[in-house]
């Protein structure tokens, strides 16, 4: 253990324990992004408490857990990651039914956001068992917290994407679609599409831009700057390219010209169905508009056969 965490185990005990914590519940706990003093006392108090504790990585938080000198067998490590998640949801369930307390971390952060945990959860929840969150550090409103991008009225808020497409195509309409959406988003990327996403954002233009690299570590950058500017930020540096980034592109002042008003799910097809496949414009669609998948599907069909209809009708009169 390190050392310094014995005070806080004697304080999470002090402070916690008489606290109710119910069995046969899943404890949803929030960890740290990379600083391990984030830890919170009610989730020290709760690692201690819990039978089992389901993780992305067993490693990692095998680890994690030996810094804060709490102690679990192997066999109480168990793995629920993007791969497995909805078959070792059966394996907690057993566990909840049998009146354990179950814990599931992720390997940074807030689960079920952005990390695995959303279909444990849910399949928790169906199963009619209680789920308790444990709160704390997230990568998101560490970011917002630092960049008073949430200051111009009550019309403002925000919209999380997390990580747009890998592929190039998409990558691009997806960031077109960005541009008629006038609320603060945030967005994740990984060191290693860092710079294809810079250069992808660079169609916005000079709309202001907050970068959170390495958030809460040792060597923690925060900047902003225009859109168009991230990949000369990247190049001055050659290290800026290494470590996990928070992005959030800021409100937009004066939104771009849109039909119909806000990014709707119509307009967002009509913008990428020339660029990709259905599917995969439908599935953005949704995913900007939070607008149900199936009716986009069918308003895609839709404008797919207009489309066939005037070209038919161009045909004729030609």
């Amino acid at each position: 253990m390190n050392a310094s965490f014995a005070t806080a185990l004697n304080a999470a005990n002090e402070a916690a324990a008489g606290q109710h914590y119910p069995q046969g519940a899943l404890y949803v706990v929030a960890t740290p992004i990379g600083n391990l003093a984030d830890i919170t006392l009610r989730a020290l108090h709760v690692l201690q408490l819990a039978d089992a504790v389901a993780c992305e990585d067993t490693r990692h938080t095998h680890s994690l857990l030996q810094a804060y000198g709490i102690e679990h067998s192997a066999a109480d490590l168990l793995a629920v990651h993007q791969h497995n998640e909805a078959q070792s949801a059966q394996a907690v369930l057993q566990r909840l039914q049998a009146g354990q307390r179950v814990v599931y971390v992720s390997d940074a952060g807030t689960p079920a956001v952005s990390d695995p945990g959303a279909r444990l959860v849910a399949a928790v929840r169906q199963a009619g068992m209680p789920v308790v969150p444990v709160p704390g550090v997230s990568s998101i409103t560490t970011l917002l917290s630092a960049s008073g991008a949430l200051s111009q009225g009550e019309s403002s808020g925000f919209v999380f994407i997390g990580f747009l497409p890998s592929k190039d195509a998409e990558r691009l309409a997806a960031v077109q679609a960005l541009m008629h959406e006038p609320r603060a988003v945030l967005l994740l990327e990984a060191p290693h599409r860092i710079e294809a996403l810079a250069s992808a954002l660079a169609a916005l233009g000079d709309r202001q831009l907050s970068i959170g690299r390495e958030l809460t570590k040792q060597f923690e950058e925060i900047a902003q700057l225009g859109a168009q500017q991230f990949s000369a930020w990247l190049d001055e540096r050659p290290h800026r390219k290494r470590g996990e980034f928070t992005l959030l592109l800021h409100p937009q002042s004066e939104p771009q010209p849109n039909p119909g008003g806000s990014a709707t799910g119509q307009r967002l097809l009509e913008l990428l169905m020339p660029e990709l496949p259905l599917k995969t414009a439908v599935r953005l669609a949704a995913q900007f508009s939070a607008e149900p998948r199936n009716a986009l599907y069918q308003a895609a069909l839709d404008l797919k056969q207009a489309q066939v209809s005037d070209s038919s009708d161009s045909s004729s009169s030609s």
